[in-house]
C-alpha cells in the first residue's frame, strides 16, 4: 500500500499527519521569538515537566492531557518569573527544573510499573496521538496564526527591545506570558510525535535554518514556517519507508536542511 494511500484512509495518520503540520507551525513561528531572545531551551525544560508529568497521570490512572497541560502551562510562568529573577539566570532555571522534572517523571514509572507505558513519550510515535489532541491543536494554531498577523509589529518590538516596547505603551509582560503558555502546549501536543527528548529541535532548527539566509525578521518568520512544514512533511514520509521513529526522521530532515541553508548562506557572502 503507497504512503498517500495510507496517509488517506488510516485515521490514526490522518490525525497524526494534520497534529504534525500544525505544530510543526506553531512551533516555527513561536521559536523564532525565542530563539532570537535567546530563550529557546525554555521547549527543552517544558518537555521535560511534560514528561514528568505525564509519568505521574499514568501511574495514577489519571487522564494525561488533564493533568500535563495545566501543569506545563504553569511551569511556563513559573519558568518566565524565575529566569527574570536576578538570583536565577535562565538556563540555570531551567537546567534546575529539566533535571527534577525528568528524575521525577523517570521514578513514578519505575514505582508505578508503567515504564513500557511512557517509553514512547520519550522519543514519540504517530500511533500515540488521539483525538482530543486534534480540537486542542487546531484553536492552539488559529492562536498562533491569528496572534502573529495582527499584533506582528509588536511582537517585533518586544522580540528586539523590551525597553522601547515598554516606553511605546506595550505591555511586555502580558506578552511574554501569552508567548510562554502558547510554547507550553504545543510542547504538550507536539510531544506525543517528537517525544521529550526531541520536541525542542522544532523550536530552534527552523529559525536558526531561516537565519542563516534571511536577516530581516518577516522574512526569518516566513522561511522558518517553510522550512518546519516542509521538514515534518518530509521526515513523515521518511519515517513511513525506514520505520524510524517519527520525531527522529524528522530531526534529521532538519538538520538536513540546516547544513544546506548553512552552505548557501556561505556562498551567497562571498
Amino acid at each position: 500500500m503507497g504512503f498517500l494511500e495510507v496517509v488517506f484512509t488510516n485515521p490514526l495518520f490522518i490525525r497524526g499527519a494534520a497534529i504534525g503540520f500544525l505544530v510543526s507551525l506553531c512551533a516555527a513561528l513561536l521559536g523564532v521569538c525565542l530563539v532570537l531572545k535567546r530563550c529557546s531551551m525554555i521547549g527543552d525544560g517544558l518537555s521535560h515537566v511534560a514528561f514528568g508529568t505525564l509519568s505521574v497521570a499514568v501511574a495514577l490512572n489519571f487522564a494525561p492531557l488533564v493533568i500535563t497541560i495545566p501543569i506545563v502551562m504553569l511551569s511556563a510562568f513559573f519558568l518566565l518569573r524565575l529566569s527574570e529573577s536576578s538570583s536565577i539566570k535562565g538556563d540555570s532555571a531551567i537546567a534546575l527544573i529539566s533535571s527534577t522534572s525528568l528524575a521525577i517523571g523517570v521514578a513514578a514509572a519505575s514505582l508505578g510499573g508503567v515504564t513500557k507505558s511512557v517509553d514512547g513519550y520519550m522519543f514519540g510515535s504517530i500511533w500515540l496521538v488521539e483525538m482530543e489532541e486534534l480540537y486542542i491543536c487546531i484553536p492552539l494554531a488559529a492562536a498562533v496564526i491569528a496572534i502573529f498577523l495582527l499584533c506582528y509589529n509588536d511582537i517585533f518590538l518586544v522580540t528586539f527591545d523590551e525597553d522601547f516596547a515598554k516606553a511605546s505603551g506595550i505591555n511586555v509582560g502580558v506578552y511574554k506570558t501569552v508567548m510562554s503558555l502558547l510554547t507550553a502546549l504545543v510542547i504538550v501536543i507536539g510531544m506525543r510525535i517528537m517525544g521529550t527528548l526531541l520536541i525542542s529541535s522544532l523550536i530552534i532548527f527552523p529559525s536558526l535554518t531561516a537565519m542563516r539566509i534571511f536577516k530581516s525578521f518577516k522574512g526569518v518568520v516566513i522561511c522558518s514556517s517553510a522550512v518546519a512544514v516542509a521538514a515534518f512533511a518530509l521526515g513523515f514520509v521518511v519515517s513511513y519507508y525506514t520505520e524510524m521513529p517519527t520525531g527522529a526522521s524528522i530531526v534529521i530532515v532538519n538538520a538536513l536542511f540546516f547544513s544546506v541553508f548553512y552552505a548557501i548562506g556561505k556562498l551567497a557572502r562571498r
